[in-house]
Parts: structure tokens; sequence; C-alpha cells
């Protein structure tokens, strides 16, 4: 591109630059501002690389971070943890693709649809990237016509939020979930939900705990009974779910802000302030305006078998009825529930507070049931129930990467390493460490020729690699090894024939 045309193609920027502010500036439809946009990344592609005028800042995406090898290892050990958990209640694995068609993922998430990335036309569909990985397992069972799965799913989503780096906040993250589907008798696949969110939390050892249980159709029951319009239910979910954050003046300002009348915000907020045990579900159930509601009466029975479940797998301690849990995603449909961490010595971010010192983290697992979603994506509407648990693995990362910062983590698995005090002996740390890897022995040995014996051993240190196989001529000639303990320094000569076995010894003690 000559100079003059590159002037030109610059003065159109500079134009259609001028036409985007003034379109955001006069609030303008987005699509409007899209078009106009585009037009201007199109303009901006013609002037090419131009090394005099870009300025390459090397950094991740906004919303994004990389992970460093101690925190692989701290994640990769949590999530060992968890998929145990799993295993041992006798899930399957699945995985789905990154991006969904739009289409998918329309309509189930109310307020917070907003979030989803959508992306450009690939290839004729308009696709967008997974919100969540439960809206993916609907859409898996619907299409696969599947009626019943015990399965988890590990993956990334993806949420156009505007990141806060600082209070846990990202446009990219691991989500970690649990979902039983199936036609199963009341409340025994819920229970089993929940005795697995204690089984991991008591587990990773990360704090004091307490799992909230609610009922969507409890909520929705108290809401008819105390005379909130039914197309503002899932609004109004939605500013109750910020109880656990705003005092009840703030959510009720917000209520009645969202079109509800002042005194059925106040008869709302008589209700969703209760918590408690079978004493409240029982009370409610005697409670002449909410025990009288199909709706609610449903659900309140429900929640009487589930915590008599919940006696019974002896998590009834770490578990309360509470009425001010709403969780604001609109498929939910009966059953939900959240794990608040009470007490820990680093708070959700992963600030490390002083000895003694207990601070509240915040939610770090939810779910419930979501028996009609598969049925909205199935043509003729059939209908396979499921419950399922989410696991808040990012704030547990940040909780678990804080308790580790004073502590040594070792980033690899490295059992043994293959070491020589004297020079050209590379052919023979070769067809040892060969002998390590044919036996599955994790072994390492330096990259140079003739490394300085010092470096070797003071790398196992450092790294923490239990022992060492040290080899000079005097060795070979007499067809023996010298194994070395690193921490201990303790040597001792075993002969080769029988390298293997001294190894695995030592290793397992």
């Amino acid at each position: 591109m000559g100079d003059i045309d590159r002037k030109e193609v610059q003065e159109r920027i500079k134009r259609q630059g001028e036409v985007v502010r003034k379109l955001k500036q006069e609030k303008s439809p987005k699509d409007v501002i899209d078009v106009e946009v585009s037009k201007l990344l199109e303009l901006k592609a013609q002037l090419g690389d131009d090394p005099a005028k870009s300025k390459f800042v090397l950094k991740a995406p906004k919303g994004t971070r990389d992970f460093s090898p101690k925190q692989m290892t701290i994640r990769e050990g949590a999530l060992s943890t968890i998929i145990d958990c799993f295993k041992r209640h006798g899930a399957h694995t699945i995985d789905t693709p990154v991006f969904e068609l739009k289409e998918t993922l329309t309509n189930k998430y109310g307020e917070d649809s907003k979030l989803i990335y959508d992306l450009k036309d690939q290839g004729g569909e308009m696709l967008a990237l997974r919100y969540d990985l439960t809206v993916p397992f609907a859409r898996y069972l619907a299409m696969n016509k599947v009626q019943s799965m015990k399965r988890y799913h590990i993956a990334k989503v993806y949420r156009r939020d505007q990141p806060a780096m600082t209070r846990g906040r990202y446009r990219e993250f691991y989500q970690c979930d649990f979902d039983i589907a199936g036609h199963y008798d009341p409340m025994i696949p819920d229970a089993e939900c929940l005795r697995i969110v204690y089984e991991i939390l008591s587990g990773l050892k990360i704090g004091d705990f307490r799992i909230k249980i609610n009922d969507r159709r409890i909520l929705d029951g108290v809401f008819e009974a105390c005379g909130c319009p039914p197309d503002k239910f899932r609004t109004m979910c939605s500013a109750v779910d910020k109880l656990d954050k705003l005092p009840w003046e703030d959510v009720r300002a917000e209520m009645i802000e969202k079109g509800l009348e002042a005194n059925v915000a106040d008869m709302i907020g008589h209700y969703v302030r209760m918590s408690g045990s079978g004493e409240l579900v029982d009370a409610l159930l005697d409670d002449p305006r909410v025990g009288q509601n199909k709706s609610a009466s449903a659900g309140l029975k429900d929640i009487k078998i589930l915590l008599e479940y919940l006696t019974i797998y002896g998590i009834m301690d770490k578990s309360s009825f509470d009425l001010s849990l709403a969780r604001g995603l609109d498929y939910y449909t009966g059953v939900i529930y959240e794990a608040i961490l009470t007490e820990s010595s680093v708070d959700m971010n992963g600030t490390e507070h002083k000895k003694g010192e207990t601070v509240g983290v915040g939610s770090v697992a939810g779910g419930g049931r979501y028996d009609g979603l598969v049925g909205s994506f199935d043509a003729k509407g059939r209908s396979t129930p499921c419950v399922g648990v989410s696991i808040g693995i990012e704030r547990i990362f940040a909780i678990l990467e804080a308790m580790s910062d004073k502590k040594q983590v070792r980033t690899n698995e490295t059992e043994v390493y293959v070491a020589s005090p004297q020079k050209n002996m590379i052919s023979e740390r070769m067809k040892i460490i060969t002998e390590l890897w044919d036996a599955g022995i994790k072994a390492e040995m330096s990259y140079k020729k003739n490394p300085k014996l010092l470096n070797q051993l003071q790398y196992c240190e450092e790294s923490g690699v239990p022992l060492v196989v040290m080899i000079g001529s005097g060795e070979l000639e007499q067809g023996n090894v010298k194994i070395r303990n690193v921490k201990s320094r303790e040597e001792s000569v075993v002969p080769r024939s029988d390298m293997i076995n001294s190894l695995r010894t030592q290793l397992e003690s």
C-alpha cells in the first residue's frame, strides 16, 4: 500500500470512528452500532501491519489469565479429590463443544442472558460460547434421546461480564458439574447431590461450610400468595437472590423499583427472611397464606422428605432450609441449594488473614432441579427430569492457592533422577533412564552431556525428587549402581539387575 493510499484509508478510519462515537453517544441500537464498528474494523485491517504505527501489548486477553506450574499442581490436586468423589458415586463423564448454536442458549438464563458471548456467523450458523455446562448437557440428552444418566463435566465456560480480577470475576473460567437425569422417586437423587457437596467440601479442607436449601415452587407460592403478578416471579427471584449480599431494605427497594407494590414486597419480605429446619417446614405448611397454596405446599412436602434423607446421610448438621435462597437462573423448577463457606483463613479473593481470624467467603457450590430444560429441546416436549450441582471451583482454587503460599508445592512427580559425577556418561545415563521409563517409573536426567554433579543434586533438592541413581565407571565395571536418598543423603550400592526392585521398595517406604 502506497503512502497516498494509506493516508486516504487513515482519513476514512478517522471519519468512520467519528460515526461510531456519535452513535454511542446517542445510545443508538446495538445492531446499528455493530454494523458501523464492523466497517471501522475492515478499514483498519486494510492498513495491515505497520511496525512504525502499531504498539503490540504482550498480555492475556481482558478477563482471562495464565496459570503457573504451582497453580496448576494445586488445581489438579483439587480436581483429583472432586473427580474421585464423582466416580465414587457412579458418574460417567462427557464433553460438549465450547460453542453452541445461539438459539440453544437463548432464553435460558434470565437477566444474565446479556452476558452470553455471541460469535459472528460461521459457516452459516449463528453461534455463541457456552455460558454454563447445564444447558449443553440438556441439549446432549435431548439430541441423543438419553432418558437417564449420571454424569460429571469439568470444562471452561465464558461470560461477557465486566471482569473484576481482584474479586474473582473472570470472562473465562472452569465449571465443575455433577448431574443426575431420569425419572426417580422424589428427593433421592437430590439428597445424593447434597451428599456429594458435603464430601467434596469436607475433603478439600478449605473451611467450615453450610448448605442452604430452598425450592422454587415454595418461592413461587409465596409470591403468588402475597399478591405478586406471575409475570414478575422471575424478576422478583433475581432480587431476592441478592439477600446474601444486600440488606432487606435494598432488596425491597429493588422489588418496588421493578414494579411491585410496597405492601406486597413487605409480605414477601416476611417469608423470604425465614430459615430453619423441619420445624419451619411444618410451620409453613400450617401457615394460612402459604400452606394453602398448591405450589408452595408441593415444594414444602418435598423439602420435608429431603431433610429426612439428609439426616440419614449424616449431613443435616451442615444444612438449613432457607427461604432467602432463590438462584437467578430461569431453568430451575424445584429444589435449589447453595453451599456457603462460613469460615476460612482466606477470603474469596485468596487474601490470607491472621491466624485465628476467620472471614465469610461466600458461595462455593450451587445447583438444583431443572425438570423442564431437556423437554424445551425436544420436538415433542418429552421431559427428562434432572437435578445437579456445580462446584465453585475457581473460588476454591483461589482459596487453596492462598493457603499454599507459604508451603513448598511440588510441580512435577519425578521419582528418580539419573545422574553421574563423571564426564562422557550420557549413553549410560540414557540406558538407565530407558529402563526406568520401561518399568513405569517417573524419571528425569540432565540434558547436558557433562553436567556437574552438584547442579544435578541441587535440582533434585529444589524440585523434591526423592531418589537419585548415580553411575560412574567404577559402578559400571562392577555391574552396580548407587542409589541416593535426596532428603537423608544416605547412599547404597545395589546390583544393576536389582535396581528397579530396590527403587520401588524405597519409593513405597
